[in-house]
């Protein structure tokens, strides 16, 4: 049996651009290709990278899908995917999805910056695969000047601005996309409530069959094939909640019936939900009701 390949590790942009065949960056620490003015090689097409910095494509018009880590961005006439640091990206071979703009940065660009601090707020450069940002053509006229005023700035000669109209435009950029995200979770509403559907039948059966304690995060966006950071989003997006607090309210409902359909004691109900320890139970019980869960029993009968 063929040893599979490790991947191809770059830590600098520099070395990625020349491991693709591409002139050296402009920039020690951030690059924008325009695939419709570079040509690349594709010697390495179905080899893994982890590359040290970001990663954000915008493709305008590919339809298709396009290799990540062990799955696939499903894109619709373009759009835009993201990829932090460290994440595995898998190079095509498919020449078609060579186009559009990709944009390197690193995270020394933005350390000393608000952006730095705050790059936990863009919660795309972690969503998964099938999660890509799907654009209409007036946002793709947007994104498109971002990416354009990038390259030109990068093309300008350095000076003691440089760095702040850099970080600035990527902040921009980075700010564009948490709202067009946010459109995306509001227009495909009905895509998304099939979902939360699909989530509350599931916790209904891992909350009957008491599998493996209480249904996780991490578990249930596994069951919907979505990244925990996404189902989270998309929640807080579509009703407030995040997907913990999501799950909590479901297991809160089920108590409640069988609190008042049953004749079992407190400590078997918690056992039945997929807790340890009773106290755990009454504690989350009385937290999100003002009630213990005798208490509740009580004022019911």
């Amino acid at each position: 049996m063929k040893p599979a390949q490790q991947p191809i590790v770059f830590k600098s942009i520099s070395e990625l651009m020349r491991g693709m065949g591409m002139p050296k960056p402009l920039h020690p620490l951030v690059a924008v290709v325009n695939y419709d003015a570079t040509r690349i090689s594709r010697e390495n097409a179905g080899r893994s990278f982890l590359i040290d910095f970001y990663k954000i494509s915008f493709k305008q018009n590919f339809r298709g899908q396009v290799k990540y880590g062990q799955g696939y961005y499903d894109f619709e006439e373009g759009g835009l995917a993201f990829l932090a640091p460290n994440q595995l990206v898998t190079m095509t071979g498919d020449e078609s999805s060579y186009e559009g703009y990709t944009l390197y940065f690193h995270a020394d660009l933005i350390r000393n910056y608000p952006l730095g601090k705050n790059m936990d707020q863009y919660g795309f450069f972690a969503y998964a695969v099938n999660e890509a940002l799907f654009l209409s053509d007036k946002e793709k006229k947007v994104i498109g000047t971002l990416f354009e005023s990038i390259a030109t700035e990068l093309d300008n000669n350095t000076d003691a601005f440089s760095q702040d109209v850099l970080v600035s435009q990527i902040e921009l950029l980075l700010n564009y996309s948490n709202r067009f995200y946010n459109r995306q979770f509001l227009t495909r509403k009905a895509v998304n409530n099939d979902l939360i559907s699909q989530m509350n039948s599931f916790l209904a059966i891992r909350f009957t069959d008491h599998i493996d304690g209480i249904p996780t995060v991490q578990e249930v966006a596994r069951h919907l094939n979505v990244s925990p950071r996404y189902l989270t989003d998309m929640l807080k997006t579509l009703t407030g909640q995040s997907t913990q607090q999501h799950i909590h309210d479901r297991l809160i409902e089920r108590a409640k019936v069988m609190l008042t359909t049953t004749r079992m004691n407190i400590a078997e109900i918690a056992y039945q939900l997929g807790f340890e320890h009773p106290q755990s139970f009454n504690k989350l019980f009385k937290r999100n009701t003002a009630l213990s869960p005798n208490k509740f029993r009580q004022s019911f009968n």
